[in-house]
């Protein structure tokens, strides 16, 4: 299928207007026109390089290139409205001005550093396994590990879904019952940290993504968030 080729909901949430929920929802609403005509199915093929849309009788224009850093709590899931009534990321950024959507996921019990934007090109670069972006960790393990157990989380541990790459691992220090260590991974499988703490016999008390390649959460208070300044965006590309 040509690139050119997208659904038409897909290219209103790519143009950085609303969710793709929201984007179906307007489209029902009959406020999308391809062409000069009303249409209300959301999976209608659009041709970038030919049709033209309007949106609330406005070309459809993308919108300013947002990039957002949150210092998500935990207790926050990352998508737009959750059935169950919980609280979202979204909760915490409504004053950013625009539409914007996670970079990846952190689930409910892990806080940190949560990118957004509404720049899927960006998105792409950062979540692609083959960009191999590293995101750092600080994790608390409910035992404490010895040496041999955290060289096994360096050279990678056998997961349901293959070896996990090689990753750095440092530890920051052990209590009587419980170790605190760093670890940066370049891949991003589901809930991967806690899987591989998991696969050594212990399990993970506390998750904190403290850094996403160059970038760093810094002093940013908890559930806080700042825009990316044109270097941290231009490091990331």
């Amino acid at each position: 299928m040509s690139r050119q080729l997208k659904t038409l909901e897909r290219v209103l949430s790519k143009a950085g207007v609303g969710s793709r929920t929201e984007a179906r929802a307007w489209i029902a609403a009959g406020r999308v026109k391809v062409n000069g005509k009303v249409v209300r199915d959301p999976d209608q093929w659009i041709d970038m390089g030919r049709d033209q849309l309007r949106f609330d009788n406005k070309p459809l224009a993308s919108r300013e290139r947002v990039y957002v850093l949150l210092y998500k709590p935990t207790g926050y899931i990352t998508t737009y409205k959750d059935p169950q009534g919980r609280p979202t990321v979204y909760d915490l950024i409504k004053d950013v001005g625009t539409f914007v959507s996670p970079v990846g996921r952190l689930d409910l019990d892990t806080s940190g550093l949560l990118l957004l934007t509404n720049d899927n090109q960006f998105a792409e670069r950062v979540t692609n396994p083959a960009s191999h972006v590293s995101k750092t960790y600080l994790v608390k393990a409910s035992m404490v590990l010895s040496h041999e157990q955290l060289q096994q989380l360096r050279e990678g541990i056998e997961l349901s879904d293959g070896v996990t790459r090689p990753a750095r691992v440092s530890r920051l220090r052990d209590s009587a019952k419980y170790t605190h260590f760093e670890i940066t991974l370049t891949e991003g499988r589901n809930r991967q940290v806690r899987r591989m703490v998991e696969a050594l016999g212990a399990k993970v008390l506390k998750l904190v993504r403290v850094k996403i390649g160059p970038i760093a959460i810094g002093t940013l208070p908890i559930g806080k968030w700042r825009p990316l300044t044109r270097t941290e965006v231009a490091a990331l590309k």
